[in-house]
């Protein structure tokens, strides 16, 4: 496959930074958010579910996308590709795995939890199983922030030689 030259590599990377910043941000936003809700407050906790959502749909999603696409471009179109450097082979699956954890756990008791507040408005509150979600939705969000940490410092250090 053709490989991209020297001044796209520079505009795929600054484009890279930024959806990460994106994900990372959102994540950050959501774990603040989740931390300060008040669940004995029915008003207080339906905003913050709302405004979860919007971060979810509209922030972290783009940049979790995006950061997947751009991983794969460097991955077929650069002489890094997925698994010539065990740190680049790491970090890609770490991703998938964090992505995964973001859509099929994070996501999915954010939207029950939502439904609940919308259809046990007060009650939800009280209702072990929202309780329950709440909790592991931001026990999954910690693991995202260390999985996101971990990577940047990976990313950074560049441990592990190139494979032979």
């Amino acid at each position: 496959m053709k490989k991209i030259g020297p001044k796209k590599m520079k505009w795929l990377k600054i484009i890279h930074v930024f959806l990460v910043v994106l994900f990372f941000g959102g994540i950050l936003s959501s774990l603040a958010l989740n931390l300060h809700i008040d669940l004995t407050n029915y008003e207080e906790s339906y905003l913050i579910y709302k405004n979860i959502i919007i971060i979810s749909d509209n922030i972290i999603r783009w940049g979790a996308v995006g950061t997947l696409l751009v991983g794969f471009i460097y991955g077929f179109f650069t002489n890094w590709g997925f698994f010539k450097h065990r740190w680049v082979g790491v970090k890609f699956v770490l991703f998938i795995i964090q992505t995964i954890v973001g859509i099929f756990i994070v996501d999915k008791l954010m939207i029950a939890n939502m439904e609940l507040l919308e259809t046990q408005k007060e009650m939800a509150l009280n209702n072990p199983i929202f309780i329950q979600n709440h909790e592991i939705r931001q026990y999954a969000i910690y693991f995202q922030v260390v999985v996101t940490i971990f990577i940047f410092i990976i990313s950074y250090i560049k441990p592990w030689r190139k494979k032979k």
